[in-house]
């Protein structure tokens, strides 16, 4: 058969139904079933690590109202052959995802909530038609379905559908929540009059969670997953055989995310195997417990282009599928005084800080560990050494791609926090040709910026393009005039006038003044005003750094 694979396919039935590529992962049945004996399982991993297609595998492989010998043919499991006959297709599952849980408020998110409610019982709805139950329970169904109940029954919502399913069946229930953190991670995010809904959120959840889980005498088992793990003590209190499992966790740390030999696998079966140096240096590099995985949202994606297009560049799949807002708001902290630490990271060094996997949202911004936590828990950041398994982890950021993200954040925050009127005052120094006047403010903006790629040339671009943006001006970078690409072209119509700035980066403080006569000459050697047409007047500026120091000089005569 062809290789073939699916972007963004998380339904199980349908992936192996139409023949794509499926990394096995089915083993944690039989860690599920016969290993543990948890009754409730918790599994937090960033997104776009597989929890929804393992969700759904696991739904396809226990599901009495499925036959699915076919679609697990050949699979791991299979070799477990007392298990699939005691397992497979043998048990009632209700299985829910609070992904598209959310809203601007409160009420507009518990619509969504009850809308996934009653989905779900349309969906149970020809399993319980022409049955007999508790009264309570028909009434409470028929207003769950349509959207009709009141705040008790939505908390004891899962609870009614467990009972009803034991009726039916006589077996007691597993249950399956996906992304059951999306409705409180969302209502702990303030609008613009910094307000949220996320005590309201939070009491129906817990509502919900607890009638499930705990005492629940229809319950099988249940797994659960999502981003964070929420403090036991705020919305799992009371569970019992309650277990954890997030990325510090050394159990079950294979089974989210592609190993190693599973890309090697797969770019093999792709006849792509040159491309394992590239997609390990930009998607490789998170540590779950003491292993090292892929991100497979990254991987499936690079592949299928590099399947259309062997020329493929790798590129940023995963800034797209996730709020990269934590960053952000970390880095503006200034209280907490991360300007350093994120200029180690962003360089390839590691940090160590104490690290806790038990959070719960209205407090992830209280403290610094809190919020290297998250970064942690969310992909942004990894533990540099696998043996780790304390408080106190060292960190750094997995790969190349989530390089870039830290990159983009630290640019836009430059846009948004520089002073305006420092701004404006290099502007005047620049279009007087005060030379040593710009060569000081643009060390003072440098001074507070955040550095990376370790001071190379792309970074001091960026950071020239940033400091001329949003101020009036046209600001060309790189393109082409004259007989080359000048650094920076700034255009002001208005007055007819432009500057043209070439830049160096210096390997020392002494050879800053050569470096600046060299972008000199070549401004002038390869005419990069020529091609500035009606301009009346033309300043011509050779900038040079070192660290955090540039010094200007302008092109006279």
């Amino acid at each position: 058969m062809a290789f073939r694979l699916a972007i963004g396919e998380s339904d199980f039935a349908d992936l192996r139904k139409h023949g794509d590529y499926y990394v096995d992962k089915t083993e944690i049945i039989n860690e599920l079933v016969n290993e543990n004996h948890n009754k409730v399982s918790l599994f937090t991993r960033p997104r776009r690590f597989g929890k929804t297609l393992m969700m759904s595998m696991l739904e396809n492989f226990f599901s009495v109202r499925k036959d699915s010998r076919d679609l697990f043919e050949g699979l791991a499991i299979t070799r477990h052959e007392d298990l699939c006959r005691k397992w497979m297709n043998q048990y009632p599952v209700i299985f829910l995802s609070f992904k598209d849980v959310e809203g601007l408020d409160f009420e507009s998110a518990y619509a969504m909530l009850k809308l996934n409610l009653s989905e779900l019982c349309i969906g149970l709805d020809p399993v319980f038609k022409g049955k007999f139950f508790d009264e309570d329970d028909e009434k409470n169904f028929f207003n769950l379905k349509s959207k009709k109940s009141d705040a008790a029954v939505v908390k004891n919502s899962l609870k009614i559908l467990c009972r009803m399913m034991y009726s039916v069946y006589g077996k007691k229930v597993i249950l399956l929540i996906d992304e059951y953190d999306v409705p409180i991670a969302k209502a702990s995010e303030r609008d613009s009059g910094g307000n949220n809904f996320y005590s309201q959120m939070l009491d129906v959840i817990r509502g919900i969670m607890s009638t499930a889980l705990k005492d629940n005498e229809f319950l099988e088992f249940a797994v659960i997953t999502g981003c964070l793990r929420i403090s036991k003590e705020s919305i799992f209190t009371g569970t019992k055989n309650f277990a954890s499992y997030s990325v510090i966790d050394k159990k079950y740390s294979t089974y989210f995310g592609f190993s190693e030999s599973d890309v090697e696998t797969m770019l093999l079966k792709a006849d792509l195997s040159d491309a394992a140096p590239v997609i390990k240096a930009w998607y490789d590099g998170y540590v779950f417990g003491h292993d090292h995985v892929y991100c497979p949202w990254d991987v499936i994606n690079y592949i299928s282009d590099l399947k259309y297009d062997r020329k493929s560049k790798p590129k940023n799949y995963w800034k797209n599928t996730s709020h990269n807002g934590i960053l952000m708001s970390f880095v503006k902290r200034t209280e907490f005084k991360v300007k350093g630490k994120f200029e180690i990271l962003m360089n390839g060094g590691t940090i160590e800080q104490t690290i806790t996997d038990s959070l719960t949202y209205d407090t992830l911004h209280s403290s610094e560990s809190n919020l290297w936590s998250v970064l942690l828990m969310t992909g942004y950041i990894t533990k540099s050494n696998p043996d780790d398994d304390g408080e106190n982890v060292s960190l750094k950021i997995p790969n190349k791609e989530i390089a870039s993200i830290f990159e983009d954040t630290v640019v836009n925050l430059f846009k948004e926090t520089i002073d305006r009127s420092k701004q404006m005052s290099m502007m005047d120094a620049f279009w007087s040709a005060d030379s040593v006047g710009a060569g000081k403010m643009l060390s003072d903006l440098l001074w507070k910026t955040i550095s990376y790629n370790d001071y190379h040339e792309d970074y001091y671009h960026a950071f020239l393009a940033g400091t001329f943006t949003g101020i009036g001006y046209e600001v060309e970078s790189n393109k082409e005039n004259g007989l080359g690409r000048p650094d920076i072209i700034l255009k002001d119509e208005d007055n007819r006038r432009a500057i043209i700035i070439e830049a160096k980066k210096s390997k020392s403080e002494e050879d800053m003044d050569r470096n600046c006569d060299e972008a000199l000459r070549q401004i002038d050697l390869k005419l990069y005003a020529k091609g500035l047409y009606g301009y009346t007047q033309i300043l011509c500026y050779g900038v040079a750094f070192f660290q955090k120091q540039a010094k200007v000089k302008l092109l006279r005569g």
